[in-house]
Formats: C-alpha cells, structure tokens, sequence
C-alpha cells in the first residue's frame, strides 16, 4: 500500500486541523492522507478526537486552523449536504433511523431518481452483499445490527467516494461481519477510500490497508498495517500511566463456592423471545452468557428487570420471588442492569454526569429523602469516574456532551451505585476503546472479589473466555449448552452459539 501512495495522489488530505470546544482542545495539529482503493483503520481511545474530526469531514464542525483538500484541491465543508455533494458518506456508529418509516424509505430518502430505479438497484445490492431485510419492515422494530445494516445500505446506494464508516462491525453478528467485509473489499476494488473506525484491533488486520492511532488528538502511530502487530497497536493506544499496568486480576481471585445458596435462579423462565429458561447465578460469580444476535439473550435480561412482559416461570433473587416486578422494585431487592443501547435506554443525555451516575440511588432512604444530598452526589460520582478513569471536565458536564465510550462508563456506574448483589451487564465494553475496555474488565474482577454477581451478556467471545467462572450459550431463544471454566474457548462458545454443538446438559 506504500507504493500506491507514492504513486496515487490523495482523494483527502487533512492538513494542520485544529479543534477546540472553550479552553478543551481536542484536536491538535492532525494530518492525515486517504487515497483511492485504500481503507484506513482509524483507531484510538475514546475521547481522542476521532469523533471530532469526522465531524468536521463531513462538515458538521468546523476547524479552528487548517485545511481539507479533495483530489488535492482546497475545499470548504460547511454542512453534511456540501460534503455528500464531494461524495463523502459517514455511516454513524449509532444509527439514526426513522422509526415510523419502513427500510426502503430510511435507505432511499434524499434521492430524486425514479422509485421503481432506486429499489431495483436496492435490491440488487442486497442480494449481492447477502443481507436478508424485508423493506417494508418499520425501522423502529429493527434490532440494532439491522438498524447498522440500514445506515451502511444508505451509505453504499450514494456511490460515495470516501465512506466513512464509524464502529460497523459493533453490533453484527459474525455471518454479517463477514458479508460487510466482502463489500468493503469490493468497494475498495472500485477505488473507493475508506476511513473504518474501529476498537476491534483483529479487523485491522483483517481488512485495513493502513492503519492511524489517534491519542489526545494527535496521530501518534501512522504507516500500512504490515508495519506493526498486535502489541505495537495496542502500546499506541494504552495512556502512559496505563502501559506497566497488571491485567489478570482474574487469576488470584478466589474460586466460586458452589456450596453456596445462589443468588439468581431461573426456572422455567419465559418472555418475548426467549423460552423455558432455566439457570442459577452464585455469589461473587461471573457467569458469562454467550450467543449471536437475537438468540434472545437481551430479551431475558430486560423481562428479568421488569422491562418486559413475562411469559412463564419464575426469577428468584435471595431466594425472593421477583417474577414481574417493576424495575424499581427490582433494583431495591438487588439486581441491577446495564442496557445494550445506552442511548435508547441508558442516558439522559440533557443532564449532568453527577445525576446520571446517581439517578439509580435516589429510592435508596440512607442518602436522602426526595432528593439526594449534593455532598453523596458528588461522593459516589467521584468515586465510579475515578474507577472508571471517565474523561470529563467536571461532574457538571452534560452526558450528551462526552464520547461513546465515557458515556458507557457513565450507564456502568450508575448501575453500581445502588450496590446490587447482581448486576446485569448487556454488551458492556461495546463502543469502547482498549484502555476503557481493561477498567471495565478491572472493575468487573473488583466486583467478583467483593461478592456481588454478574450476569455477562457478550458478543466477544474472547471477552466471555477471559472473565467468565461458568458460561452458558443461547440459541434460538434457550438455553443450548453450559460450560465450566476449563472448557470455556472460543472454538466451544462459538459453536454452541451457532447451534452446531449438540445441547449440554444445564445445572451447576
């Protein structure tokens, strides 16, 4: 890839870009090159600018010193339209869809060509990317993998020059992992430039050219991807004081005692799509839940905080029947849940991160009446941003105002605060960065030692090997296959997940 730079001039050049939000400055002096035909991993820790300089990409920030070229040529990105005019499309890591309208009208709204063209072409590259979506289907039903699909259908039907794709493997399966891969190398065969932001560091391997670090907001690691392992990526992104850090807190953490009475039991348990489930969860344990995207594990975990209608069976928590509690109640007897979409269900993105952190504790009578005092707001907010290392400004700061993954440790802590003798964790370390991954998996082995449970629902499979005691694996809506922790790897797990491996029998 070396080569064709020297030899392909660049589709954008970003040159000294400054950026600062009041006396945050966030952008430092960046330079970065695109060309044709490339696809440029663009990694970093949360918090580091990505974001930032997307959005003056694709022109919905404007820098304070500096300058974008296209084709080597200066230009000015004032708004999102200016930028789709120059053929540049970002998919968003978070999609932003029209609930009430149906697939076809979220992909296709904006185009002026005739209706009848744009779903032939529609549905020609569907069939031929592999993705199975019925058009008609209104967004706001939509799981969160097809929500993504929508956004990068979008982006592939405006033949975009440089496409911009923001964490799109975050919440797809591994089947649709693979089919976005294959577009992306078709896309790259066309000469279309890529900028893929990803916290996955296997993908850059997998399917990026070149590769940029962003730390603090400037490029501190920049070369093709050939030039570098695993270990080189992963120094680049660990903060200084982050690098002679010990990670293994898990193997000296003392063994689970079976003997024990359990602190969640499911029996029988059914919902919305999951059914006839059955398991237990004992004091201090990790018990990790593995499987693909609507094998029904999210559904489980919402109908057991009272989000969701329960269908059947029972939940025991301390042995006290809470099946069909409301959530509020539920969170008094002591479990606790950490939604997958922080943003539909996990933030108040208009208030600060003090009332976020705390919001969960305000029923709890020791630390106040109506409302809580300020000293024990500030208090337990303190403690979970320090745990947490979150970057804010203050405890004042607006939640909607942070990164994707500080708001994540955020929605974390506040589940913590009310200190529950089980907690849920949906998809945990989603959207966050190497080093904010390893403070979440730090506080996850804290948790255990203190004796509280949790309830690990995962994707990555890696994440459920390192931290899981005891795993179990959904499939179609049940329970397939449990394994203890000398058979928890990633060859069983994704197995089981898939349905390949034949049911295991559950119990402790």
């Amino acid at each position: 890839m070396s080569e064709a730079k020297e030899k392909a001039p660049a589709l954008l050049s970003v040159r000294g870009i400054y950026k600062s939000f009041g006396l945050n400055q966030v952008l430092k002096g960046i330079d970065l090159d695109v060309v044709p035909g490339e696809v440029l991993a663009l990694i970093g820790g949360n918090g580091a600018g990505k974001s930032t300089l997307m959005k003056i990409i694709m022109g919905l920030y404007t820098h304070d010193k500096g300058e974008l070229l296209l084709h080597g040529e200066p230009v000015s990105v004032t708004n999102t339209a200016a930028a789709l005019a120059r053929g540049i499309y970002m998919v968003p890591q978070e999609p932003l869809l029209f609930p009430n309208m149906n697939v076809e009208e979220n992909v296709l709204i904006g185009f002026k060509q005739p209706k009848a063209e744009l779903h032939k072409e529609l549905v020609a590259v569907m069939e031929d990317v592999g993705w199975d979506l019925d058009l008609n289907r209104k967004a706001g039903g939509l799981s969160i993998a097809e929500q993504q699909m929508v956004e990068i259908l979008r982006g592939i039907l405006r033949h975009a020059q440089l496409l911009i794709l923001d964490e799109p493997t975050s919440a797809l399966t591994f089947d649709e992992v693979k089919s976005l891969f294959k577009v992306v190398r078709e896309l790259q065969e066309k000469g279309i430039g890529i900028i893929y932001i990803t916290h996955r560091l296997a993908e850059v391997f997998d399917i990026a050219t070149d590769v940029a670090i962003m730390r603090d907001g400037i490029i501190t690691i920049h070369g093709p991807v050939g030039q570098f392992t695993r270990e080189d990526l992963v120094k680049g992104l660990l903060p200084p004081d982050a690098e002679t850090e010990a990670h293994g807190a898990a193997e000296a953490a003392a063994p689970v005692d079976y003997s024990a009475a359990p602190v969640l039991e499911l029996e029988g348990f059914s919902g919305y799509g999951f059914t006839n489930v059955s398991l237990k969860v004992w004091p201090g344990e990790v018990l990790g839940v593995a499987g693909v995207v609507g094998a029904g594990r999210t559904e489980m975990a919402t109908t057991i905080f009272g989000m969701d209608k329960v269908l059947g069976g029972r939940v025991l928590l301390n042995g006290r029947d809470i099946t069909g509690k409301k959530t509020k109640q539920v969170i008094e007897a002591g479990l606790n849940y950490v939604p997958e979409d922080r943003h539909l269900n996990g933030l108040f993105k208009i208030c600060d991160v003090a009332a976020n952190t705390t919001s969960a504790t305000l029923y709890k009578g020791a630390l106040g009446k109506v409302f809580l005092s300020r000293k024990a707001e500030r208090e337990i907010t303190d403690k979970y941003v320090k745990s947490f290392r979150t970057k804010i400004t203050g405890q004042d700061q607006l939640l909607g105002s942070l990164s994707g993954g500080n708001q994540q440790k955020v929605v974390i802590g506040r589940s913590l605060a009310p200190e529950p003798k089980i907690v849920i964790l949906d998809e945990p370390t989603r959207g966050i960065d190497a080093a904010a991954r390893g403070d979440v998996y730090s506080i996850i082995h804290q948790l255990r030692e203190q004796g509280v449970s949790v309830l690990l629902i995962s994707s990555d499979m890696e994440e459920i090997v390192e931290l899981a005691d005891r795993a179990v694996t959904m499939y179609q809506g049940r329970i397939n296959a449990e394994f203890k922790k000398g058979d928890i790897n990633q060859d069983n797990l994704m197995a089981a997940a898939f349905g390949i491996a034949g049911e295991e029998e559950i119990g402790a």
